[in-house]
């Protein structure tokens, strides 16, 4: 095979044979094919698509492109929770300890920052110390001991992904249907978890801008899973509003604590305990109801937050700064944005407060750039509140005065403010069983 001939046939419409994926898939990974022609198949891909079938192809061949984990020795039922990507998700660092804490093990892999998007792994490296990580019998000790572990990808686990993943954040390929299946199903399906919850983001701040673009991205994922001995379940939500207040690491740690606490934002809490409930139901710890009742109370007791930061301390961090975010360093600059009339914000676009908080260095434009943990943006006003005319609707934090101009201009470019209220819009949209 020539992979010249496979990009040829994909880019002119072809079919690609489970032969053809799993070869250039064990090529790619060898060091035998070059970046810029899998850049090239990657755009292929993004313009051409592919059907059921090639999908699924590509999805298992990321998983036997390395090792799959075996977690027998975790003792109890193993559950992950994973997000599309979203501007100010920070969901996970919520909904694992929570479920953690309740009985179920977690055992998770998680990913850095894509495109505008913040990744979890980017979040948890904003504490000092947190190591992401961690031999496999240390992980599996520490699932075991405290009921969660959450670290990055393995480069033994799915290694094609991870050249993938790379690759797709810096050449304008991340919202590919099949491109974020195969990498989130591939990952998904190398570690031996045994129920899974897709929290599928929709809208201007995520990569599938409409519901039904979503829901073909969540069908194709539970079927997927569920070809693979899964127990899974997908929730499509609204990504047309940053999840939250916070956007950036630190601070999205910070908020992620609040939570737990029982005082973070409405939104934010209203998705976390519907995802935990979910997943306890997936679980069978009871019925929806049962399990949304045992996600308030870990909250509530202070059980969740517990969870999280004995998981901190097992990992090598600092549990006195999850169960004191006050430690947190604030970053050297801070910037005020503010409102140029008055009105109700009916309509932000999401991406661009994502880009914004790329600009003052929360993410990265290229797989080299280091992070900013304290960089980032924090809303004074969201879709729906009225503003007056120089009143505060966000603060720019930032090591760097530099970004402050272009961030603060990308973000009031992308806030609407009208006179009318806009109707507000359900938060979790459908569900995909």
């Amino acid at each position: 095979m020539r992979m010249y001939d496979i990009i040829q046939k994909k880019r002119d419409g072809g079919e690609l044979s489970e032969a053809e994926i799993r070869w250039f898939i064990e090529k790619y990974v060898q060091g035998e094919i070059p970046d810029y022609q899998v850049a090239a198949l990657c755009m292929a891909i993004y313009f051409r698509g592919m059907n059921v079938e090639e999908t699924a192809a590509l999805t298992f061949a990321v998983r036997d492109s390395g090792d799959c984990l075996d977690f027998s020795e975790i003792h109890g039922l193993r559950v992950d929770k994973h997000s599309t990507g979203g501007v100010g998700d920070k969901t996970s660092l919520v909904v694992t300890p929570i479920v953690a804490s309740l009985g179920v093990k977690v055992a998770k892999m998680s990913g850095r920052g894509l495109g505008h998007t913040g990744g979890t792994i980017d979040k948890l490296e904003a504490i000092p110390g947190f190591r992401i990580d961690l031999p496999v019998d240390e992980f599996k000790e520490i699932v075991n001991r405290v009921g969660i572990a959450i670290v990055g990808q393995n480069a033994e686990l799915a290694p094609a992904d991870k050249l993938l993943y790379a690759l797709r954040d810096v050449t304008a390929t991340v919202d590919s249907l099949p491109l974020i299946v195969s990498s989130i199903m591939g990952k998904k399906l190398a570690a031996d978890d045994d129920c899974i919850v897709l929290d599928v983001k929709t809208g201007s701040g995520s990569f599938m801008k409409t519901l039904e673009k979503s829901r073909e991205l969540a069908e194709r994922m539970v079927a997927i899973g569920k070809r693979a001995g899964k127990r899974m379940r997908a929730l499509i939500t609204d990504m047309d509003i940053p999840l939250g207040f916070a956007i950036g690491n630190s601070l999205e740690v910070v908020e992620a604590v609040e939570t737990l606490k029982g005082n973070g934002p409405a939104d934010l809490t209203e998705l976390c305990i519907a995802l935990a409930a979910h997943i306890l139901n997936l679980a069978e710890k009871g019925d929806y109801e049962t399990c949304e009742k045992l996600a308030k109370r870990a909250i509530a007791d202070g059980s969740g937050l517990r969870t999280f930061a004995d998981m901190v301390e097992a990992q090598g961090g600092d549990k006195n700064w999850i169960l004191h975010p006050e430690n947190f360093p604030t970053a050297k600059f801070s910037y005020s944005v503010k409102a140029k009339e008055s009105g109700y914000i009916t309509h932000v676009d999401t991406e661009s407060y994502g880009v914004a908080s790329l600009l003052l260095g929360a993410g990265r434009n290229t797989k080299e750039d280091v992070i900013d943990p304290t960089a980032g943006i924090y809303l004074r006003a969201k879709t729906g509140d009225f503003v007056n005319e120089g009143d505060e609707i966000a603060v720019l934090y930032s090591e760097k005065q530099s970004g402050f101009a272009a961030a603060a201009e990308k973000l009031l470019a992308a806030t609407e403010i009208c006179k009318e209220a806009p109707e507000k819009q359900p938060l979790i949209l459908d569900i995909v069983e």
